[in-house]
């Protein structure tokens, strides 16, 4: 749970005035902050705990967001009858999905964050301040800020801008707080993109670790920007025709895709992915998609040291099972979109 020792070193920095909250790294892996000030807060209460227990509290914590996330996907999302049998076996069987397990096992805050949009988008349209649990989980680690995007393309302006205002509430309540670290961040840590990891490690499960791999070298730049523009602009095209479900969950692949580095457990939204398939009766591919997220094929090829640079052809799609299915899955979609771009949105529960 080396990333729980991360959260509660950020909230010791934040509890003593964040001066030194992007100086520090820890564990033997040397990490360190890469969150916005605002979230470096919200780890505080992490230092109250024994470390023992606080790695137990995270473990359960996320074993309960597991089912949390299974149920916002199986009835929220996908329309599907939501019987306590049904959800409860697919909730441990969603235990076992690679990016899930791993978000288990480094304590990470992924789920907690999936949920939190997947609640938030999923709710009626006059739910009240309906878009801005998103922003705030913009303002925690960013990447869901592809969701606004993803709202004003879509017309709904309204929850967009529950949402930006909810993304810029926390980037001022932290800059209130933490001055310092606030400026630091936004104007510098925020741009210095190693710190957060080698972006052609085969734990690197974007577009750019794709690119990087199979061409053998630590900095692909435009060979991995271009297409990375190309993607996102695909795939934001795709998800604002599609109809509500498929064009959250195609957002979120997109932002996976686009993103300098998406850990494989950052893949959570493999569950939502894997409630939609079913629902839409597309069972062997369901099955299917769950094998690739469980055979962590990455993980059986030669990763140490420098050896991510040196796979051979054949082993390239081992190491980038995720960006391609989430590529193939932007492109099958998208046909998808434009044959049914009049379908109408699907109305929430």
């Amino acid at each position: 749970m080396s990333d729980v020792q991360v959260y509660r070193a950020e909230g010791t920095a934040a509890a003593t005035g964040g001066r030194h909250l992007y100086d520090f790294t820890v564990t033997q892996w040397q990490l360190p902050a890469t969150y916005p000030p605002f979230a470096a807060l919200l780890f505080i209460p992490t230092t109250s705990l024994p470390l023992p227990a606080l790695k137990a509290t995270f473990l359960l914590a996320n074993i309960t967001l597991t089912a949390a996330l299974v149920h916002l996907s199986w009835h929220r999302l996908a329309g599907l009858p939501a019987r306590a049998t049904t959800l409860c076996t697919a909730t441990a069987l969603a235990l076992w999905l690679e990016p899930v397990f791993q978000t288990a096992v480094f304590g990470q805050i992924n789920l907690a964050l999936a949920c939190l949009i997947l609640w938030d988008l999923t709710r009626r349209d006059t739910a009240p301040a309906k878009g801005l649990a998103l922003g705030v989980a913009a303002g925690i680690k960013l990447t869901p800020a592809v969701f606004i995007a993803y709202l004003y393309l879509t017309g709904r302006r309204r929850e967009a801008a529950r949402a930006t205002a909810g993304f810029l509430g926390t980037a001022a309540f932290g800059a209130l707080v933490l001055p310092y670290a606030s400026g630091q961040f936004w104007t510098r840590t925020l741009y210095e993109t190693g710190r957060v990891g080698k972006a052609w490690i085969v734990d690197n499960q974007s577009l750019q670790g794709l690119v990087a791999r199979a061409l053998h070298t630590t900095g692909p730049g435009l060979l991995w920007a271009l297409p990375a523009a190309l993607v996102a602009v695909a795939g934001l095209y795709a998800a604002t025709r599609l109809p509500a479900p498929q064009g959250i969950v195609v957002t979120a692949v997109t932002a996976l895709l686009v993103s300098p580095i998406s850990w494989s457990h950052h893949w959570v939204w493999c569950v939502p992915l894997l409630a939609l398939l079913w629902a839409r009766g597309q069972r062997r591919t369901a099955v299917a998609v769950a094998v690739v997220f469980t055979a962590r094929t990455m993980w059986l090829l030669p990763h140490q040291g420098d050896l991510d640079l040196a796979l051979p052809w054949w082993q390239q799609p081992l190491a980038a099972p995720y960006p391609l299915l989430g590529l193939a899955l932007i492109a099958a979609w998208g046909q998808l979109s434009a044959r049914s771009s009049s379908a109408s949105t699907i109305r929430y529960a």
